[in-house]
Order: C-alpha cells, then sequence, then structure tokens
C-alpha cells in the first residue's frame, strides 16, 4: 500500500505581511516561477506515495486546483474546511473520509515548506514505514544549523532500534535555543507520519470533543467534483487546537525521524532573504546592477509587493540619512558590520543579524571599515521605486 500525503494548504501567510491589508498566502507567492506549494506537489509525485489529499479553504479553492493542473496531477481529493480551526480538525478530517482505508500510511506535510535532498527525504520515509502501529506518530526532526528563536524543538532518547521523543520545547530563546541543541535537539519540522487508525485512537483518547464533531462534519460532509464539503455546523463546534497541542504534548508513543537535510518553512523575511542569497545565480542579471558613489545595489528579483536586493557598501561608504513614504525594509548582514542609524538610534549589527526598517523611519547604512559590507534587503510596499526616497544628509551632495 502506498503512503497517502496530507497537504495543509490554509495558512494565511500574516506573519510576512503585518502591516499590508492585502497579502498573500506563503504558498502561493511566486519566487521567481516557482511556489513553495507547487515545489511540495513536485514532491508527492514519487512512486512512493498515492494521489494527495489538500486541506483548504473556500479563500484557496481556485488557487489549489489551479496548481494542481499546472502540475498535471489528476488524482486528487480536497478536504474543505468551512472555518479555520487550526491543524488539528485540519488533519483528522483529511485523514477521516471514506476512501482511506484504516492501516493507511500518512504523512502530513504543509504546503509552504522548501525541502532539498528529497530522494533522502523519501529513503527515511520507506525506512521507517515498517515500525508504524496504531498507536505510535513520527514526526520528522531537521538538524539545527543555528540556534533559531523561530522553531520549536524536541529532544529524544534511543529505545529499541527508535529515537522516542520524550520533550517539546516551543520556540525558546537564543540562549536556550543553544543548550538544547547542546542536548542533541532537532527542529520541529511539523511533518508527521502515522497510520489512520494510530491518529483515530489518539483523537478518541486524546480529544474527543474535536474527533466527535469532526466525524460528524466529514460524516455530513457533501462531495462534489473531488471534493469534500465539511459540514459546517458541526465543524465550527470544534475548538480551534492545532496538532501539536491536541495530540502530541498528550500521547507518550512519538518517534523521530532525524533528518540532516536543507530545510526551511520560509516563515521569516530573514529567511526568504537567506534563501535568495543562496541562489543568488539563478537571479543575477548583470543589467540589474546599479552603481552608487557608496558601492552598488543588484535588484534581484521584483514580487508581488516586494522586491528582493542585495546591496554592497564599499569601505568608507556611507548611505544618505533618508526614509521612505510608501514602503519598509527588512536587512539581513551577510558579511562585513555596518554602522546604522534608525530615527534616534546608533548601533553596529555582525553577520547573521537583523533589522527592520519601518515606513517613515529616518536610517542610514555606514560602512566604517576596511572590508566591504554586504546585505540583503527586501522591501515592502504598494511603490517600490527608487524615487520613494527623502535625503536629509548625504556626503556626496544628494541631498533632495
Amino acid at each position: 500500500m502506498k503512503i497517502r500525503p496530507v497537504i495543509l494548504c490554509g495558512g494565511a501567510g500574516t506573519r510576512l505581511w503585518p502591516n499590508l491589508k492585502k497579502h498573500q498566502a506563503k504558498q502561493f507567492i511566486n519566487f521567481g516561477g516557482w511556489t513553495l506549494f507547487g515545489r511540495t506537489l513536485e514532491r508527492i509525485k514519487s512512486p512512493l506515495f498515492d494521489e494527495p489529499i489538500i486541506s483548504t479553504n473556500h479563500k484557496y479553492i481556485k488557487n489549489v486546483k489551479n496548481y494542481l493542473n499546472k502540475h498535471k496531477i489528476k488524482k486528487y481529493k480536497i478536504v474543505l474546511e468551512p472555518a479555520k480551526k487550526n491543524t488539528g480538525p485540519a488533519i483528522l478530517s483529511s485523514a477521516l473520509i471514506k476512501d482511506i482505508p484504516d492501516e493507511q500510511a500518512l504523512i502530513i506535510l504543509s504546503a509552504d515548506h522548501l525541502i532539498e535532498k528529497v530522494n533522502k527525504f523519501n529513503q527515511k520515509i520507506q525506512n521507517n514505514k515498517k515500525f508504524l502501529t496504531n498507536k505510535n506518530i513520527f514526526i520528522f526532526g531537521i538538524k539545527p544549523n543555528t540556534p533559531s528563536e523561530q522553531f520549536g524543538y524536541f529532544v529524544t532518547k534511543k529505545r529499541k532500534k527508535l529515537n522516542s521523543v520524550y520533550k517539546f520545547i516551543e520556540k525558546p530563546k537564543k540562549q536556550k535555543a543553544k543548550l538544547i541543541i547542546k542536548k542533541g535537539g532537532y527542529w520541529n519540522s511539523g511533518i508527521f507520519f502515522l497510520r489512520k487508525d494510530s491518529l483515530i485512537n489518539n483523537f478518541k483518547k486524546y480529544q474527543k470533543k474535536i474527533f466527535l464533531h469532526t466525524w460528524r462534519s466529514v460524516l455530513k460532509s457533501k462531495f462534489k467534483r473531488n471534493t469534500y464539503y465539511l459540514n459546517k455546523r458541526e465543524f465550527l463546534k470544534n475548538p480551534s487546537k492545532s496538532f501539536d497541542f491536541a495530540i502530541l504534548e498528550k500521547t507518550n508513543d512519538i518517534n523521530a525521524i532525524k533528518l540532516n537535510i536543507p530545510w526551511s518553512d520560509l516563515g521569516s523575511w530573514k529567511e526568504i532573504l537567506l534563501m535568495f542569497n543562496k541562489n543568488k545565480k539563478k537571479y543575477f542579471r548583470k543589467k540589474n546592477i546599479f552603481y552608487r558613489p557608496w558601492g552598488n545595489y543588484i535588484n534581484l528579483f521584483n514580487g508581488n509587493n516586494f522586491l528582493i536586493k542585495e546591496l554592497n557598501v564599499k569601505s568608507k561608504g556611507v548611505l544618505s540619512l533618508q526614509k521612505h513614504f510608501h514602503r519598509s525594509e527588512h536587512w539581513v548582514v551577510i558579511n562585513g558590520k555596518p554602522k546604522i542609524t534608525l530615527n534616534k538610534k546608533f548601533f553596529s549589527i555582525k553577520p547573521n543579524d537583523t533589522i527592520f526598517i519601518p515606513k517613515g523611519s529616518i536610517h542610514r547604512i555606514q560602512n566604517p571599515n576596511k572590508h566591504n559590507v554586504k546585505i540583503m534587503e527586501v522591501q515592502l510596499g504598494t511603490i517600490l521605486k527608487e524615487t520613494d526616497i527623502i535625503r536629509y544628509e548625504d556626503i556626496y551632495g544628494r541631498v533632495n
């Protein structure tokens, strides 16, 4: 029996667009001819997997169908949620549809994860399939490359041939994250591997209310054109709970599948900027280099309401003291130690540090050192033009 992928595709992506009324769901953002949802659909084309189940909502149904068509996935099921109730009810409702046998192995995937070395990922799935039971749950862990505050962690102990998870830590502070990594902690990827009967048994044991109302919402659902329209009245009775909180923090039968591969949920502009920096060759065009007295900048990708740039500030280079009316900016330092002015604050930042420049704030970059400074920048807004610069001071005589 092949493994059935369940793809969670209901996220709104609000973390990336905190000040914009109209924002794009992260899984559908065009990053230059590709999207995270598209990459996810390509991953499940392996012979290892059966036809997918997509969990989404009315807002994204058209997008989902367009992508399924674009990536030539003809056999699928869509489970349409009438309201957002977090990942607990979303995962359970997708597994309860009638064409899934009780012993079916399910892989729960997020539509907005970027996974490299896919063959290695799939091999791990294949190797652990034989250990699935009607009670246990496997969770994929990613070996951390930095003590990030963006992710949850877990720690394990060896039990027979498996890595048994005995503790979850939800988004710790940087110092605590360092200690967790020293103890062998892994990032919680949010990718789960389990059988349908295990999912049912765990919800019946730990979340009876969610099981009852989700089961009824599926039982009373309407099926049309490969889509299950869940019963709204029953589904709304569910509490809003994540799968982690509803099940993982309750059950003791959790094992880890440890991965040491490039992975990201691109959940922040820092991660997105680091991704563009890593893949610069794919985006670089000579015609997009613009020289300035302080160095140069390169426009790497102009997206929908965002622009990705690389700034290179030469030794002793100083950008003008400036502000913007129509855009905010996120910066990540790649090389060098620039001095930053942000309104009335003055400070130095080092490689891997980030800074947010709110719309309308007065700011400047200076490079007082011998080595060049390289900063990745994303501009956010509906107007992203070089004319949106008001200069207050400039050593090169460019004050407005």
